[in-house]
């Protein structure tokens, strides 16, 4: 491989689609997003199987605030032949109960991911070209079709649209109401679909040509809008109902649009929230690219494709949060794609990966800076509101993981300024809290060990609950808290330029240290306990314990440590990732998936989770001092994403997967922390270093 910027990308996922009847398909996802958090997706087959897909989701208060805006296109190419008859070739899928149609599935050859979605179709004789990109700081999307080979014709484009929270499904008005809710109107570059009774409000669309014709206000003479203002009715979204959902939505079309496609030139429609927007394709492609290439250039070029991969999927976390001026200077991480917003425990465990493994330092030190203005009482928040309402503070851990976070960024930087100026006294604050007492009763005991919440609080990761009671309660001493408050108190003591401090810091780890190993350490089971309360010693075999042997510094002896890697990989290690609790327990569920209730109950009751894997690979790399059998061993472990990148979320890593074999994947199709914990972990095992 040569060292150009074109050729260190790797090379795109291309989905083979000529199977056209194959449901496989339909469970294929693609996904793009913008540095505002705003999206485009659908499966490979561009069919809507879910209420969070569209072609374009918009971020009204980045990045949240999501509306589903676009909808969907039913895309049309008409071909005439010598004795006046047309042949109308369908693009799009839609299904309906019973039925798919139109189904342009039979037309489609494949999909290819990339900067933009790509689309290649066969039509008789003609073969047409599809991309689907979004602008970078704008809710706009632009679908371009181009003509590669074959006779000219009529490209017919009918947007559906839906103007709709994302969460949610909209239904049709009564008959009545039809005039009184969505509808249209003209303007004198396209039209606006304006909601009336929702605060959501409106999508200008316009079609225009370019290539043989200019791409300025002449080209709209070359277009015709027809209208047809409709209700369709009852779109199914198989992958909602199998989610155990309502999985019906009617969907308003104001009409279609005509143009004529034909050789050296394109069609092109652009939707924008609210206001026209102008969109260069090419150069936003080549924005994209460049990006890309960045990325990549950071992990090497040298480095395997799925690594490379890996990089470059990174791209739709980092997003901006607020918008306008914020765009440049106030960062974050999307957790996942569809329906996460930004995590504080998330952003800060996925910014090694997502932010440091591909050399975006500035964009890691904007989203620490997000989450340190936005401390409240010594604690960062959990999440920020899905509406922009402000921030929740229901995590013990979060705030442990911001000051391992900056402890990483600086390493790796030597932005030392930082640590100073920035994050000391937040630091400072956090673990003065924590010591003192902070909400949900967490503070440290007489024994220098965190304590935090009851029986029905769920302040660590394994937060489900179902019917309002806790799946996983875990209160009291947990033991990958206290792994973590040792951390903190450990990097605190370290980066303190004060030596009073610095000691008083080191005197807290130490007593938390000595306290720990004898509160946790399960004799029988050579591991450590999951959590420690009034109601006794949790013996759950679970994937938490392995945070005491991944860190800098390790609570255990070798031994011991050893011993905790071992029972891990024979109880919970999977090829996609660690279970949250062993299949011997009578409590284990094998399968995530049916109801939202069944789901909750399985989502860390053995449900695997790919971020795991790098702590995991990080343990069993230190206790074997990085060796180059460990590190082959490590990266054995982690081929079995070679495939799967190219599978659910193409190009991505699913949020989890079954614990039982097949071990099939669930939850969002792009999760932040599995994209990049699996990157670091490749990163450790190809480089034989130890992680920043």
């Amino acid at each position: 491989m040569t060292d150009t910027k074109k050729d260190i990308l790797p090379e795109p996922i291309v989905v083979d689609c000529t199977g056209g009847e194959d449901d496989d398909l339909l469970s294929q996802e693609w996904l793009i997003a913008n540095e505002l958090g705003a999206y485009a997706s659908s499966t490979v087959v561009g069919c809507n199987t879910r209420r969070y897909h569209g072609l374009l989701v918009a971020a009204t208060k980045p990045p949240v605030g999501r509306i589903v805006a676009l909808n969907c296109l039913m895309d049309q190419l008409v071909l005439s032949d010598e004795a006046g008859g047309e042949t109308v070739f369908d693009l799009a899928a839609f299904e309906f109960e019973g039925i798919f149609s139109p189904d342009g599935r039979a037309n489609l050859v494949e999909f290819c991911n990339g900067p933009a979605a790509t689309f290649l179709y066969r039509c008789g004789p003609a073969e047409v070209l599809k991309e689907v990109i979004l602008t970078e700081s704008v809710n706009a999307v632009a679908v371009r079709w181009s003509l590669l080979s074959g006779p000219g014709g009529a490209l017919r484009i009918r947007p559906f649209v839906s103007l709709r929270d994302f969460h949610s499904l909209r239904q049709a008005p009564p008959d009545d109401q039809h005039s009184h809710q969505i509808t249209y109107l003209h303007c004198h570059d396209g039209i606006r679909v304006e909601d009336r009774e929702a605060p959501f409000g409106s999508l200008h669309l316009a079609v225009g040509t370019t290539g043989s014709a200019r791409p300025d206000s002449d080209a709209t003479s070359l277009v015709r809008f027809n209208p047809e203002s409709q209700w369709w009715y009852r779109f199914r979204y198989r992958a909602d109902i199998a989610r155990g959902q309502e999985g019906f939505e009617d969907l308003y079309t104001p009409g279609w649009f005509q143009a004529d496609l034909t050789m050296g030139s394109s069609v092109q429609i652009i939707a924008s929230l609210a206001d026209p927007v102008r969109v260069n394709f090419d150069a936003d492609i080549d924005r994209k690219r460049r990006r890309m290439v960045r990325l990549t250039e950071a992990v090497g070029s040298d480095s395997d494709v799925t690594t490379r991969r890996l990089a470059s999927a990174c791209d739709v976390f980092i997003v901006s949060r607020g918008g306008g001026k914020a765009v440049a200077t106030r960062r974050t991480i999307v957790a996942g794609y569809h329906w996460f917003a930004d995590w504080g425990r998330d952003a800060m465990i996925a910014l090694a990966g997502l932010g440091l493994e591909t050399g975006r330092y500035e964009d890691a030190l904007g989203v620490l800076r997000t989450f340190a203005t936005a401390v409240d009482e010594g604690m960062i928040p959990n999440c920020f509101d899905d509406y922009g309402a402000g921030a929740h503070f229901n995590s013990i851990d979060a705030s442990l993981w911001f000051i391992v976070a900056a402890d990483r960024y600086v390493r790796v930087t030597g932005d030392e300024a930082a640590w100073r100026n920035e994050f000391s006294a937040v630091v400072d604050q956090i673990i003065r809290a924590y010591w003192n007492g902070a909400r949900f009763g967490i503070r440290a005991g007489a024994d220098g060990l965190l304590v935090g919440g009851d029986s029905r609080t769920q302040l660590t990761w394994m937060d489900a609950k179902v019917a309002g009671e806790p799946v996983t309660p875990r209160w009291g001493k947990c033991v990958e808290i206290n792994a973590l408050w040792h951390e903190a108190l450990r990097i605190t003591a370290e980066r303190c330029d004060e030596p009073d401090r610095a000691l008083v810091y080191t005197g807290l780890a130490d007593r938390a240290a000595a306290a720990f190993e004898e509160t946790f350490w399960n004799e029988q089971a050579g591991c450590l306990y999951d959590c420690v309360n009034d109601d006794g010693e949790d013996a759950s075999i679970r994937p938490n314990q392995i945070f005491a042997v991944s860190g800098p510094h390790s609570l255990l002896s070798p031994e011991r440590r050893r011993s905790v890697v071992e029972v891990v990989q024979i109880e919970l290690l999977t090829p996609f990732g660690l279970r949250t609790l062993s299949p011997k327990d009578p409590a284990y569920c094998g399968r995530y998936a049916g109801s939202p209730e069944s789901r909750d109950g399985a989502y860390h009751q053995g449900t695997v989770w790919p971020w795991l894997m790098g702590p995991f690979i990080e343990a069993y790399l230190k206790i074997h001092d990085f060796s180059p059998a460990a590190r082959r061993q490590g990266r054995q472990w982690l081929s079995a994403f070679d495939e799967h990148i190219e599978a659910a979320g193409v190009g991505f890593i699913s949020e989890v997967f079954d614990g039982d074999p097949p071990h099939n994947p669930g939850g969002c199709i792009a999760q932040a922390w599995s994209v990049a914990e699996v990157l670091r972990a490749k990163r450790l095992v190809a480089d034989g270093r130890k992680s920043g």
